[in-house]
């Protein structure tokens, strides 16, 4: 196959931290290469320097037969690369063919007036939907009426339109569910025979065995090497990208929970998108909650948190009925929550990794609904330290924007956050999302660790081994409502999936 770019001895480096090390890449046409290593590790950078957006300080890309110390995003894109990021470019409120097209929409001359020609850009969308089968939609459908997984189509779709040989997903599974990622695979392998590209960058290694043909991993901007992925197990990849085993249970055998400390009866959401739920969080315990996309399980957590309207229920701490009225005053009252989208809703994007660490506790102590209340520059020092080291969060110091950490690091600044404000429940929405299996395991011997000292955890998620493996207890949903609930040594894929569907075991 030939290569259609090789990237040789890149190094980068940022304030004095290493991202990469000499680093050899190569994409082949027709092939899914993995990029595959801990967050952090240097895939988001390598493929930064790839587009354009960073300049490596030293090494070589060679793309269509030309070298060049560096590239420029417009050298990049007319060369054929084209990148579709975790958090996809789309605008809501454009239709899919302003979507494609955004910026280069086609003209035709009216007399000496340029106007859009739409008819060649209906023409156009319409056959770009059909390569990635979305052909069900019209090119003037609003992106906002599309499902996560039909925008990633228009993102291919978009990437095609470049005529790209290259095309980079960056965890394009992440928000998929189980059908959604067949369809996802079947444009890939459809792509592949027509000699693109693609770089596939995600921590599903059962994933990477079905799609993959080699595999790069990296580990702390140091390049480990290239393989085969028929190689390799799923084991073989984890020694190499974490450097040890990784502990599958996070359960504690030992365990014996006690009073329930945590409550909601009866709660029903104004929009009735959770309807008479009622459940109970015992000391030392974790509670997990499963089911398909849109059962509820978000919806309910986002109305114990206070950040959607409920019509009737109570919510119940250490024996005390809680008036939350929004997070405000649920994060006053010891109610924390991290949300699934920890980019738009997790963090300050414009705050430093001390800000953001600092903030939760801030408001906790602060007066009027937030308004009043001093900072404290010192202790905010102090406190940021603190979780630094106890999360080993890796940043180039505290006032690194946390909007440039990797995402496994971004996901511990907003777990320290909630630790710092002294929180005695905390709500984890599909906590290891777009996280590497390093990490992941970092993050369940915390969740474990925090559970054990007292703390309330509960665990909303889509991957049923995660919620095999670290809850103690797993509640279904269906439709806004508990279909069924499991001790940890009664609960099975097959059973979860059952409760999920509501067929009958």
């Amino acid at each position: 196959m030939e290569t259609v770019v090789s990237m040789q001895d890149i190094t980068k480096t940022f304030r004095g931290v290493t991202a990469l090390n000499r680093i050899n890449f190569e994409v082949k046409a027709g092939e899914v290469h993995v990029l595959l290593g801990e967050n952090g590790a240097g895939k988001s950078t390598l493929m930064k320097v790839l587009s354009g957006v960073y300049q490596p300080d030293s090494g070589s890309i060679e793309l269509n037969g030309k070298v060049y110390k560096r590239l420029t995003p417009h050298i990049s894109a007319m060369g054929g690369i084209s990148i579709i990021y975790q958090e996809l470019s789309v605008v809501n409120w454009l239709d899919i063919r302003e979507n494609i097209f955004m910026g280069r929409l086609p003209l035709h001359k009216i007399g000496l007036i340029s106007d859009i020609d739409y008819e060649k850009l209906n023409r156009e969308t319409s056959a770009l939907l059909e390569q990635v089968n979305l052909q069900a939609y019209k090119p003037t459908t609003l992106l906002g009426e599309l499902g996560i997984g039909e925008k990633q189509m228009v993102e291919i779709a978009k990437a095609v339109s470049f005529n790209a040989k290259v095309i980079v997903m960056d965890e394009p599974t992440s928000s998929l569910t189980e059908e959604e990622v067949k369809k996802l695979f079947a444009i890939i392998r459809k792509l592949k025979k027509e000699g693109k590209g693609i770089v596939f960058i995600s921590h599903k290694l059962s994933e990477i065995k079905e799609i993959g043909d080699r595999i790069t991993i990296l580990k702390d901007g140091n390049y480990v090497g290239t393989y085969p992925v028929k190689d390799l197990s799923t084991d073989d990849m984890t020694r190499l990208m974490v450097g040890r085993d990784i502990k599958k249970n996070y359960q504690n055998a030992e365990a014996v929970f006690g009073e329930t400390i945590f409550e909601v009866r009866s709660l029903t959401r104004k929009d009735k998108k959770v309807n008479n739920v009622s459940f109970r969080l015992r000391k030392g315990e974790i509670l997990g909650f499963s089911g398909l996309v849109g059962a509820g399980r978000s919806e309910l957590m986002d109305a114990v948190f206070g950040a959607a309207p409920i019509v009737s229920g109570e919510v119940i701490l250490y024996g005390k009925k809680l008036t939350i009225k929004n997070p405000y005053t649920a994060l006053k009252q010891g109610i924390g929550m991290l949300t699934e989208n920890r980019r738009e809703t997790g963090f300050f994007g414009n705050f430093s990794n001390r800000k953001n660490i600092s903030i939760a506790n801030q408001l906790k102590l602060s007066k009027v609904d937030g308004i009043w209340g001093k900072t404290d520059d010192r202790r905010e020092n102090l406190m940021a330290e603190e979780e630094r080291k106890t999360l080993q969060i890796k940043w180039a110091d505290a006032e690194q924007l946390t909007a440039n950490l990797s995402g496994g690091n971004q996901q511990k600044v907003i777990i320290g956050k909630w630790i710092a404000a002294g929180m005695k429940v905390l709500i984890f929405d599909e906590p290891t999302k777009g996280i590497d299996v390093g990490t992941k395991s970092e993050i369940y011997k915390l969740l474990r660790k925090l559970a054990d000292e007292g703390i309330g955890i509960i665990v909303v998620s889509s991957e049923m081994p995660e919620l095999l493996g670290l809850c103690d207890r797993i509640i279904v949903m269906r439709g806004g409502e508990i279909t069924e609930e499991f001790p940890i040594n009664e609960a099975s894929e097959e059973k979860l999936v059952k409760a999920a569907t509501k067929e009958i075991i």
